[in-house]
């Protein structure tokens, strides 16, 4: 059978395309209801039925860390529609994830792929970004994806080009950053990772989803998320989040052993302000079985210093029982906070979520990236909770954590689009998690 015969074959017969590019396997399996298009001159490609084969060769000329290139088994071209297990299934999204060959990601990936973040019924594509430096251990990434035989994952991409990698994405997690190394100031790791999502934020603005959400965890996160939002003016500054939800679990895991309770008693917990040790773990509206925190723990040193500063202090102890930071848990806590933006907010409760403040109703600074605590209905979207109440002691906490964002943002007013830099900074405030 000729070659154009076998490209106009019904779509739902079983078929798949193998591309080999530059002695590289790389994959993609996806959806098709078209006739599978001719084969790419730059590429060597065949077409298979179950019972014909045939392999027009041509030579690679291209330089594959270029561009994201589907990898391995995902290149393969299913047409699943005849398939019962699939007719239930949504349309699928892609998730652009960057970092994606560090720890963290190692973690992550597999639960998004398995389906627990998004559902059981949706499929995915992961376009995962990595650097020259990381190319190697990205396609290792790619190749333990392909072994996990994941049926929800349609599509892997790998590539270093974030206008490449971020084509399309409903989601967009940012995960890679540079680490506070020894002797570094605090500012000068706000400019070098600033530059880096300055220019992610440049690359959403221009190949992303017009409604893409976005999830910055690279430190300094809120700052970070700040910078990258002011980079993507035609994205909702709202759909920028900066991830304070490992603090926010931390929290709830203190009260809880305070209070001899298993965790999933305890609710209504907000983090307030920086992903740093000025954040303000929030006690006051916290709940354990319904009941106010203060009511059931009624230690209110304990709750004031020892509390606070445990779930401030976390990371950094973490670290030196581990040797390394969490990745881990911090995986699990984008899970929460993905999960806690696409299926409703339990009734009465919210979660927290570093997010734009313009039009809080809490008197916070405008123009910052602040946790506070949202509702979602599970449509992606939040609002923000208003039935909170605030004392003496938290606000002044919140007004500390502020004066610090504040200073963040004239620090890196070169990267925002707002001048020149002013830095100064109320302190050296360290990270959670940073040596």
């Amino acid at each position: 059978m000729a070659v154009a015969d076998l490209h106009t074959k019904i779509n739902l017969q079983y078929s798949s395309r193998l591309s080999y590019v530059s002695n590289r396997l790389s994959y993609s399996r996806r959806f098709s209801l078209r006739p599978l298009p001719q084969p790419h001159n730059s590429r060597i490609c065949c077409s298979v039925t179950s019972k014909e084969v045939q392999a027009p060769v041509t030579v690679n000329t291209e330089d594959p860390k270029k561009k994201p290139d589907c990898y391995g088994v995902f290149c393969l071209t299913y047409d699943l529609m005849a398939e019962e297990e699939t007719k239930s299934w949504k349309k699928m999204i892609n998730i652009a994830v960057s970092g994606a060959a560090g720890m963290i990601s190692n973690h992550l990936l597999f639960k998004l792929a398995s389906g627990e973040v998004f559902g059981p019924e949706q499929p995915i594509a992961l376009k995962l970004l990595g650097s020259e430096r990381s190319f190697q251990a990205l396609e290792g990434v790619a190749m333990e994806l392909e072994d996990s035989l994941f049926p929800l994952l349609r599509e892997v991409s790998i590539g270093i080009d974030a206008y490449e990698v971020f084509q399309d994405a409903d989601w967009a997690l940012l995960i890679g950053a540079k680490p506070r190394g020894p002797g570094m100031e605090r500012a000068d790791l706000l400019d070098i990772n600033g530059q880096i999502f300055a220019e992610q934020g440049k690359a959403l603005n221009a190949v992303a989803s017009r409604n893409v959400k976005v999830m910055v965890v690279g430190n300094p996160c809120n700052t970070n998320a700040l910078i990258c939002l002011k980079n993507a003016p035609d994205i909702p500054a709202k759909n920028f989040h900066a991830l304070t939800r490992l603090d926010e679990n931390r929290a709830k895991c203190q009260l809880a052993l305070k209070a001899g309770v298993f965790y999933d008693q305890v609710s209504n917990v907000t983090i307030w302000g920086n992903h740093s040790t000025t954040q303000v773990p929030d006690f006051l509206n916290a709940k354990i079985n319904g009941i106010p925190v203060k009511e059931v723990i009624k230690d209110t040193k304990w709750l004031e210093e020892e509390f606070t500063e445990k779930v401030q202090k976390r990371g950094g102890v973490l670290i030196k029982k581990w040797g390394r930071s969490s990745a881990a848990s911090t995986a699990v806590s984008i899970v929460d906070a993905i999960r806690s933006l696409v299926t409703p907010t339990p009734h009465g409760d919210w979660f927290s979520s570093a997010v734009y403040t313009a039009g809080n109703p809490y008197g916070i600074a405008e123009d910052i990236v602040f946790s506070m605590p949202c509702r979602s209905k599970g449509d992606g979207d939040y609002e923000l909770v208003k039935d909170v109440i605030f004392d003496d002691y938290l606000r002044s906490r919140i007004k500390k954590t502020e004066a610090e964002l504040l200073a963040e943002k004239r620090c890196v007013a070169h990267l925002t689009g707002e001048g020149i830099a002013v830095c100064d900074l109320p302190g050296d405030t360290m990270l959670p998690g940073e040596m």
